[in-house]
């Protein structure tokens, strides 16, 4: 079939009638990104080339050999998602130039560039899909077929995962089964003098795996930003980006470079992760943004798989939601007996969910789930509305946060917040989480004040400014008193004692107001568009008393929950003082 702008791709055809006869369940984000594909198929600017895909399973399926020696035979899956790569182009024009034929002058032509659509492929799959093997066949394939190709990555959290990507491949040019590895590896590494001819193309060195007839190279990178800043690679693949505690943005580096390159490719797989506030969450509300369509971005692909409820973990008929090779490269045995240990060993329940079911765990081990966390895209200003405002002090390495809950007519609550740190507290920082600081400081909501310890007048001062620009009417004041006295005060002495709640910390006083908070925030009533809420919200737990009650903590010193504990805070004065509110 010749390149076309309104047919169906081969492989998501199949794959898309499957899913509308029943026969595969898919999850709500699969079935976005078909709604993104189907929007492809409709775009007559967009073409399907399917002799790219062709190529990629023919050169697969002759050349290469599982690990054990084995014929490799692709999965389904694994060429729907590599037709979803390979298989859509666009054309641009582009001003050439042309020297003359004697190589003085020369002059410029307009050509029409053929351009490969997908530059970026995110999988999140369940564990043991063979998701590693796919990034393999792909890094195999542009290694040998695409002479272009010069150099190529792949990441990993640790050196020995990222060498079982390249596993597949060495196995390959030691059989050489194929007519290409054939010819690539023949001769010998050693013969360094005489014919080229009689040196090898293709060999696993110390460096990685390199192609001598196009002077290319493989290799293997840990996932260290410094280490992959700089790089000019023309395909990267990053396997496990969710599943450590990561919190940089591996692929950001990557594609900063790679983005100088022509038809460069990065292909992110990944299970779930346990991990809260790493740069993971941040990529996966990105992705989920692209899925609905809020933020156009043609150029990436996305497959997501996870089951659309944790209720479907008791259905083995729904299990396929969440690794589309299971039967095929794990079995359903394998599954079950994953379900049985998890409720005979209930502190296995957070990975197995994560890996197998592709349930994000932080949901489920913190008070908030991922999805409860995840802020506005709109953004939204409360000028001149009434509001409850909360507080939660720290002269410390906490932040020192002051929340504003604004109730809506609807029934939700409108939330902004403004926390403070000081100039000692962010130098001290870890590259990691400096950068999320950043990200606060660009926003507007986190303040850095200089000194070693907050100066909880000059707070005020920046507080009762940043009230009046935006002209809150502040109808309640609810605090946490540690560390409080100064400030409200002096808020006493300049605003009246009217609304001013003094609140307790403890699970006796907090166990109320966060189960309604915890409500708000389940039916979507919590609206909240800025980054630090969604990250001091994701990194709240509780814990119990022997009554029941549950009270606000972090599991780590740097997983602030203070614009939660403002949050609380401004909800209980709220709750107090609703006459004012009249």
């Amino acid at each position: 079939m010749a390149l076309s702008n309104t047919a169906t791709p081969k492989y998501y055809g199949q794959f898309r009638e499957a899913v509308l006869h029943g026969d595969i369940p898919v999850c709500q984000e699969i079935s976005m990104q078909m709604n993104r594909i189907d929007s492809l198929i409709a775009n007559p600017a967009v073409y399907y080339d399917p002799d790219p895909v062709e190529g990629f399973i023919r050169f697969c399926e002759d050349e290469l050999t599982l690990t054990d020696g084995s014929d490799l035979h692709l999965l389904d899956s694994f060429k729907l998602w590599a037709e979803d790569v390979l298989g859509w182009y666009y054309f641009i024009e582009r001003s050439v130039y042309e020297p003359g034929k004697d190589h003085h002058g020369g002059h410029y032509v307009q050509k029409t560039i053929k351009k490969r659509l997908i530059n970026k492929q995110y999988l999140i799959v369940g564990r043991s899909a063979a998701k590693s093997l796919y990034a393999a066949c792909l890094q195999a394939y542009f290694l040998t077929v695409d002479t272009s190709t010069t150099h190529q990555i792949v990441v990993a959290p640790t050196m020995r995962q990222a060498d079982e990507t390249l596993s597949p491949l060495r196995t390959a040019i030691t059989r050489s089964r194929g007519p290409l590895f054939k010819f690539l590896t023949e001769g010998s590494l050693q013969n360094t003098t005489g014919s080229k001819a009689n040196r090898t193309k293709l060999a696993s060195t110390k460096k990685g795996i390199e192609n001598f007839m196009t002077n290319s190279l493989m290799e293997i990178r840990v996932m260290d930003t410094d280490k992959l800043q700089g790089l000019r690679c023309k395909v990267a693949t990053i396997d496990e980006w969710l599943s450590g505690d990561t919190r940089e943005d591996v692929v950001g580096p990557i594609e900063q470079g790679a983005a100088k390159i022509d038809n460069y490719l990065i292909i992110s797989t990944s299970s779930e992760g346990c991990v809260r506030n790493g740069s993971g969450d941040t990529i996966k509300m990105e992705l989920m943004n692209i899925l609905k369509g809020k933020v156009p971005s043609p150029h990436t692909s996305i497959w997501y798989y996870k089951l659309d409820d944790i209720s479907e973990v008791n259905d083995p008929s729904m299990w396929i939601k969440a690794n589309p090779n299971l039967g095929k490269t794990v079995t359903y045995e394998t599954y079950q007996l994953d379900v049985e240990r998890m409720e005979a060993n209930p502190s296995t329940r957070n990975d197995i969910l994560a890996k197998r079911f592709g349930i994000p765990m932080e949901g489920y081990t913190y008070f908030f789930t991922y999805e409860e966390t995840r802020p506005l895209v709109r953004k939204r200003d409360y000028w001149q509305m009434v509001c409850s405002m909360g507080a939660d002090l720290s002269r410390g390495d906490d932040f020192c946060a002051f929340t504003f809950l604004f109730p809506l007519s609807d029934g939700s609550y409108g939330i902004k917040t403004r926390c403070y740190i000081t100039s000692v507290t962010l130098v001290k920082l870890q590259k990691a989480m400096r950068q999320k600081y950043e990200e606060f400081i660009q926003e507007g909501t986190l303040i850095v004040l200089e000194g070693t310890v907050l100066d909880m007048m000059e707070v005020y001062d920046d507080l009762t400014k940043h009230i009046e620009d935006n002209q809150y009417d502040v109808r309640s004041f609810g605090f946490d008193p540690y560390n409080a006295r100064e400030f409200v005060d002096r808020w006493e002495r300049e605003n009246g004692p009217y609304g001013i709640e003094k609140v307790i910390q403890g699970a006796k006083t907090e166990s109320v107001p966060l189960g309604e908070l915890k409500k708000l925030a389940e039916e979507k009533l919590l609206l909240f568009d800025e980054q630090i809420m969604s990250f001091t919200m994701g990194n709240c737990i509780t814990i119990e008393d022997t009554n029941g009650n549950r009270k606000l903590l972090k599991r780590r010193n740097e997983q602030k929950i203070d614009s939660v504990s403002a949050l609380m805070d401004a909800y209980i004065a709220y709750k107090l003082n609703k006459e004012n509110f009249e």
